[in-house]
């Protein structure tokens, strides 16, 4: 399917101004594919005959299809596992000494997909009870498409799915074989939550966390949004709190008030708390 200059660029300038996520040339191979169901639904030819419609204001429910379809939603459970081993075996075990006399932790996964970092980071807790009894645990999970929200908060995944990640004994103990898929069980469910958000807006409630993690978004963004989108995680993160980013990403250059903690690797926090660990 051919798709001209103008709807590629018109596409961009959509996912650009409603997510601040960039449709760079190496990403526009994927906009047949992306939106390939979408036409089928709507009995629409091409790609060019979609942008049409689009700029003709007619049905503004469609552009915010067109967008959600964009978006780069690749994840899966315990996605790049060294990540999880960190917090599991270095950050969760301090976080647990520092807010000893509060007994709350918040945590926060920002561009969350369809949940399954928010699951695998309650599933951390739900495999160490004797740990976190009596603890409130607030893992909130965001993403600004509407739809992977709302699939999230299901907690229903397919079989595919749930078995990227999970071993054998994970996906029977924590997952429940449903119609159509496996579902997270309760205990999981009752620990998470999950809620429409841009990263480029104010923080979400509460406001403060002790735990962010914001993984393979912001690599997304072009270096202005990127800036802005420090700026929030940073005000964000509570003073003694930590930041987790993917794999390629850094704050370098980008996030003056954030710098890698020494010991922590994968790690970043405010450059006073970081200064002081030195």
């Amino acid at each position: 399917m051919q798709i001209s200059d103008s709807s590629s660029r018109i596409l961009a300038g959509m996912l650009e101004a409603r997510t601040g996520q960039q449709l760079t040339m190496s990403r526009r191979w994927r906009l047949e594919t992306a939106l390939s169901q979408l036409l089928r639904e709507r009995g629409i030819g091409s790609i060019d005959e979609l942008i049409t419609i689009l700029v003709m204001g007619r049905e503004p429910s469609l552009s915010t299809r067109v967008v959600e379809a964009l978006l780069n939603n690749e994840t899966y459970f315990f996605r790049d596992r060294l990540p999880f081993d960190l917090v599991k075996t270095a950050a969760l075990p301090e976080l647990r000494n520092r807010r000893a006399g509060s007994r709350t932790l918040r945590i926060w996964s920002a561009g969350c997909s369809a949940g399954q970092e928010v699951y695998s980071l309650a599933m951390l807790f739900a495999e160490d009870p004797a740990s976190w009894a009596g603890w409130n645990i607030d893992i909130l999970g965001t993403d600004v498409s509407e739809g992977m929200v709302e699939r999230a908060r299901s907690g229903t995944y397919t079989q595919f799915e749930v078995q990227r990640g999970l071993g054998i004994q994970q996906m029977i103990r924590w997952f429940e074989e449903q119609p159509g898929g496996w579902r997270a069980a309760e205990v999981l469910r009752r620990q998470v939550r999950f809620q429409v958000h841009n990263l480029l807006e104010a923080p979400p409630h509460p406001g403060r966390f002790d735990l962010i993690l914001c993984r393979n978004v912001l690599l997304y963004l072009n270096e202005n949004m990127r800036r802005r989108a420090f700026e929030r995680l940073s005000s964000a993160l509570a003073p003694d709190g930590w930041l987790m980013l993917g794999a390629g990403e850094t704050v370098i250059g980008q996030a003056p008030s954030l710098e890698a903690d020494r010991e922590m690797r994968g790690l970043y926090r405010h450059r006073d708390q970081a200064v002081k660990a030195a």
